[in-house]
Formats: C-alpha cells, sequence, structure tokens
C-alpha cells in the first residue's frame, strides 16, 4: 500500500500538481524578499507550499528511508538523504517555499530519469517461444508426437519438409536443405545429408530426414542460446547516478558546513540556507536532460537509444563488431554473375532457360533467379516436367530440352562432366562469397549463374569514418570463411572470424574484452543477441532486423542505415562532455552560493531560488544537444 501511494506521488500528474502549487507560493515569496508589500492568498487557508512538500516530499523521504535500510555500507547515504535533511530543515523554520523547491527539483529529476532508462524485456520471451514444443520420435517403425522435453538422447526422430527441428542431433537418413539463420546468421539455407549436424530451433526446409537426437533439453544449443541471454542481461548493471556516487562525501560535508555556520553566526537561517544551496538538484538533472536530450536528437535521425547508460558507453567505444548478414549487407540474393559455356547461347537465353526450370522450385537460389529474369521481362517457359533432390538440385523439361540445375556434385551424379574451365569459374566465385547454380543441357554443361548477398553502398564510407575516429573495426559471422573475407575486402575491414555459433560470437567479444577493448557489436538476427548483450554496448539493425536483436541491443538503426554509426559515436561523446560540463558546473554555483550563504546574502527562500537557477542552467546545456549538428 504504502509503495502504491508513494508511485503515485512520484508519477508525472502528481508532480504537476507538485509544481503548479509552487509556482502560486513563488509570487508572494518575491514580492516580499525583493522589499514589496507581503501578499496573501486569501482564496487558500493555508500555504500552497505544503502541497508540493507533501506530494514531492513523500516519495523523497520513502526513497531516503529504503536507501538506508537496504543499501550496502557506504550507499546508504544518497543524494535524496541529504535533500530530506534539507526539506525538514526549511520546514522548522517555517521556508515551505525553500522546503517544497527542493523537493520538486528532485522529483523532476526522477521523472527525467525514469523516462531515459525505462527498455523493453521483450526479447527473451520471444526467443523462448522458438523453442519447439513437440518432436516426432520414431518407436519400432512407429512415429509418435511427443513433447520436446520428453525425447532422450539417442532417440530417432524424423523432420518432415517446413518443420523446426525439437532438439542437436545427427542425420542418419535422408538430404535436405536446413535454414539455420536463426542459429548462424546465414543468409541461405545449407545443404544437409547423413552424417551432418542439425541444431535445435533450425528449419527443415525440403527432404525429409531422419535424426539421432544429440543434445536435448538445457544442453540443446537453441536452449544455450537463451541461457547466454539471460547471463548476459543479468551482467548489465544499471547506471548508477553520479549524484549518489558522491554522496557518500557531500552528506557529511554539508551537515559539517551548516553545523558550522550556525556555531559562528548563530543563525539558523544561514545554516538552514546552506542546507538549500548544497542540495544537489542540478547534479541530478545534469545526467537525465542531457541524455533525454540526445535521445531526442538521435530519434529524429532513426536512431533509438534505449538508455543512458549505452550513450555514455559508446563514447568509449574503441572497438566496433559488424555482423554480415543483415548488417554489412542486405540480407537477400542477387544474381551477380551470367556465365555462359555455349558459345551459341546468350546470356539472356540462359538465363531464361534457368529460371523456367526453376520455375516450380521452393530453393532460396531458385526463387531468386526466377525474380531476376521476371525483373529483367526475360520469357519464364512452362516446364514439361519437374523432378527436386533436396539438397543437391533439380530436373527439368523445357522446350524438349532436358535440363539440370544445381551443385557440381549433382551434376556428376547424373553424368555430367565439369572440364577445368567449368572448375576455375566456380574457384573463382566462391571466392567472392558467391553461390554457384550450374546448368546442364544433357550431358553437357553449359552455364553457371551466380547469386550473392548485396553489400550495402554505404558500409565502406562508414568503416573509413570509423577509421578516422581511431575505432577498430572487425567482422564476425556465421558465414564460410571466403565469403566473409570477400565481403570484408569490400568494404575495408581487414580483422575477420567467421563459421561462428552463436557462443563462439560471444567468446570472440569476451576475447577483445580481455584486450581492454570498449566493444560494440551490431547485428541484426535472433543468432546474434547473445553477441549483443555481451558486448559494452550494442547497435541493432531495426528496420528488418529479428525483434529479439533489438530487445537485446543498446540501440536499433531503425532504417538499417549504418551510416549513422559515426554519428551515435560523436553524439555519445558530446553526451558525456555535455553531463561533465553540466556536473562542474553545478558544482561551482552550489559553491558561489555557500559562501554568499555564509555571508547572509542568501536567505533560505533566495538561495532556492539560486539553487533553482542552476538548475535551469543545466537544463538549457542539455536542451542545446537536442538541435546540434554531428553529421
Amino acid at each position: 500500500m504504502l509503495k502504491k501511494i508513494n508511485d503515485l506521488l512520484a508519477g508525472l500528474p502528481m508532480t504537476i500538481v507538485a509544481g503548479v502549487f509552487l509556482l502560486i507560493d513563488l509570487v508572494p515569496h518575491l514580492a516580499e524578499e525583493f522589499g514589496g508589500t507581503p501578499m496573501q492568498l486569501s482564496v487558500l487557508p493555508f500555504d500552497p507550499a505544503w502541497v508540493t512538500v507533501l506530494i514531492s516530499g513523500i516519495p523523497l523521504l520513502y526513497l531516503a528511508i529504503w536507501r538506508i535500510i537496504y543499501n550496502p555500507g557506504i550507499s546508504k547515504i544518497s543524494s535524496a538523504l541529504l535533500i530530506s535533511i534539507a526539506m525538514f530543515a526549511a520546514i522548522a523554520i517555517g521556508d515551505l517555499f525553500a522546503a517544497g523547491e527542493v523537493a520538486f527539483i528532485m522529483a523532476i529529476g526522477a521523472l527525467l530519469e525514469e523516462a531515459t532508462t525505462n527498455r523493453a524485456k521483450k526479447g527473451l520471451n520471444q526467443l523462448i517461444r522458438l523453442a519447439p514444443t513437440k518432436g516426432r520420435r520414431i518407436n519400432n517403425g512407429t512415429e509418435e508426437m511427443i513433447p520436446a522435453e520428453e525425447i532422450r538422447q539417442g532417440d530417432t526422430l524424423r523432420i518432415l519438409p517446413g518443420e523446426t527441428i525439437p532438439v542437436d542431433g545427427t542425420i542418419i537418413h535422408g538430404e535436405t536443405s536446413v535454414d539455420q539463420s536463426i542459429m548462424t546468421g546465414e543468409s541461405l539455407p545449407v545443404d544437409k545429408s547423413v552424417g551432418d549436424e542439425v541444431f535445435c530451433g533450425t528449419i527443415n526446409r525440403f527432404g525429409s530426414i531422419d535424426m539421432t537426437a544429440t543434445k536435448v533439453g538445457e544442453n540443446s544449443s537453441l536452449q544455450k542460446l537463451i541461457r547466454m541471454v539471460q547471463e548476459a542481461e543479468n551482467k548489465q548493471a544499471p547506471m548508477q547516478r553520479i549524484a549518489d556516487k558522491v554522496a557518500s562525501w557531500l552528506v557529511p560535508v554539508a551537515l559539517l558546513i551548516a553545523i558550522l555556520a550556525y556555531l559562528f553566526t548563530k543563525n539558523i537561517i544561514t545554516a538552514v540556507t546552506v542546507l538549500v544551496v548544497f542540495c544537489p538538484c542540478a547534479l541530478v538533472l545534469a545526467t537525465p536532460t542531457a541524455i533525454m536530450a540526445a535521445i531526442g536528437q538521435a530519434t529524429k535521425h532513426g536512431v533509438i537509444i534505449k538508455s543512458g547508460e549505452a550513450l555514455e558507453k559508446m563514447g568509449k567505444v574503441d572497438t566496433i563488431a559488424f555482423d554480415k548478414t543483415g548488417t554489412l549487407t542486405y540480407g537477400r540474393l542477387d544474381v551477380s554473375d551470367i556465365v555462359v559455356f555455349d558459345k551459341a547461347m546468350s546470356e539472356i537465353a540462359l538465363l531464361s532457360l534457368t529460371a523456367s526450370a526453376e520455375a516450380k522450385s521452393e530453393h532460396p537460389l531458385g526463387k531468386a533467379i526466377v525474380a531476376c529474369a521476371r525483373a529483367k521481362e526475360v520469357p519464364v517457359m512452362e516446364s514439361a516436367s519437374f523432378k527436386m533432390t533436396a539438397g543437391r538440385g533439380i530436373f527439368a523439361e523445357i522446350q524438349g530440352r532436358k535440363l539440370l540445375c544445381g551443385s557440381e556434385a549433382f551434376l556428376r551424379e547424373n553424368g555430367v562432366s565439369t572440364g577445368a574451365a567449368v572448375r576455375s569459374v566456380l574457384e573463382q566465385l566462391r571466392a567472392q562469397g558467391k553461390a554457384s547454380v550450374l546448368v546442364a543441357d544433357g550431358q553437357n554443361c553449359i552455364g553457371v549463374i551466380a547469386l550473392s548477398d548485396v553489400l550495402r553502398p554505404e558500409g565502406k564510407d562508414m568503416v573509413a569514418r570509423l577509421a578516422d575516429m581511431h575505432t577498430r573495426t572487425v567482422l564476425l559471422t556465421g558465414d564460410h570463411q571466403r565469403t566473409a573475407d570477400y565481403f570484408a575486402r569490400q568494404v575495408g575491414i581487414s580483422e575477420v572470424r567467421a563459421e561462428l555459433l552463436p557462443e563462439e560470437k560471444v567468446q570472440a567479444i569476451e576475447a577483445l574484452q580481455r584486450e581492454h577493448r570498449n566493444v560494440c557489436m551490431i547485428g541484426d538476427g535472433v543468432n546474434d543477441a547473445p553477441a549483443l548483450k555481451t558486448a559494452d554496448v550494442s547497435v541493432a539493425m531495426g528496420g528488418m532486423g529479428s525483434d529479439i536483436a533489438v530487445d537485446a541491443a543498446d540501440v536499433a538503426l531503425m532504417s538499417d542505415d549504418i551510416s549513422k554509426i559515426p554519428y551515435l559515436k560523436r553524439l555519445s561523446n558530446a553526451t558525456v562532455k555535455t553531463i561533465q560540463f553540466s556536473i562542474s558546473l553545478s558544482m561551482c554555483i552550489n559553491f558561489v552560493a555557500i559562501i554568499l550563504s555564509l555571508m547572509e546574502v542568501l536567505t533560505p527562500t533566495t538561495g532556492a531560488l539560486v539553487h533553482n537557477a542552476g538548475s535551469c542552467f543545466v537544463v538549457l546545456i542539455a536542451a542545446l544537444l537536442y538541435d546540434r549538428k554531428f553529421e
């Protein structure tokens, strides 16, 4: 009940009410302080500042007491305790405006900080929902659907096309292509056959397979992925406010100065004035107001920053690790090369024949070839017959021509030989990280169509700008080494670590951190979530990226524009400098106000106004961040 009342009073509506009553109380006090006739507000039978004291003071007192009871060691002494003491001292001498003012400024600071640090926690739940709930077990030749938690190591499971693989295992019968982007981020399904490993949570795209369960329950790859996100989340400690960091010495110093002031001046009002002007309200406002302005500035540019801690840490980053698929590239396949080996045939004719053969295929490579043909308005003809061999290729008859489209191994299995010229082209395409579809007419290989993920054009300039800022760049990807090397060369990244599972990406980031590097991870997939949470600060591609990656990251690029990364770093640097300047300014104002209080120039009311002016300066300086140019 007490907490509910406290939360209600600390909320925005009640804080606005407190501010209105404080403003009502300000007018007569100004008239009295500056030599005018004291004004009386006959419509109110009480001092309006009492409303502010009760609304903003109770949550403040609650926070101070809670920290005394539950915080360990010296952290029991907080800025809330000092402001509570000043509030009660002002009440004791009858200066309710000063008491209400310090409590109200503290309430505003708490609201601003809460507004900048709240972040969604839905990503982990979404990751958990990806876990398969059932599996088809083969027992004495019969199939039975059982809950995934009942699957035991050594069980034989059958996975039909389109089904999610319920546990890790090894294929013992059949061939297929598996979409394992959830684990590795690879843009293409991976062909699998007998003896190959498959992972929990990945999707069987084509052929039916039988597999032996090897890792079940909590030991499966997907459950490890979930556990890594949970563990990394627990490692992320919330940012402690700067005001509370210094409160361990600020409170005793303030009390000591106030006591000495009373002993030397014999004036209790001077002592209370010292307490009022010593309150670290401007210090409390320095961080959340600057962060709120920076977050607003970033939002205008399509960059969603979830916490002030992320901004602070981004300013310290000296190493940025990139995922490849969907981050440096668009994550979609396009036809990149059409190579014809039959001199009597044109590239358009080869594309037409291949697209016609692949028209009924469900494989992503086939779909991309058909899409390319239709985009170029190349004729796509109806096939007389069609047959697909999962994980290998397809056979189709087009206008009497018997075509084979698939891998080199598929063509050899069907009696088509590939000469040195064909193998040389294939080797060159592989070195460029491209997938190849060989096309044979009868017993002759007539051409090859290569497909590649599409590199984001802004990637190279972005990496160059980071290099100018003395920031190291690293590529961490689940793709093959050759593919990774090719794309890294295109954007200018020299350090590449390829063929990584999610846990290996985490290990790579931890290795960089052991080198005393401050690491930022940028990714877009479910498989990137543990690495995003492990990095000091993380950025997700929010436009097309996985919801889980977006929720796991500290920052989301809603337009998928990676050219915003240098902008984000400059913004964070400026925010940290603004906070440091605001803190220094607030401390200087407090120091001058203390001197004036000891000289009896300030009273609790005028001291509160000076103190309020310092808080306004801090807010104004922070607001300048909002419109500053960082491009």
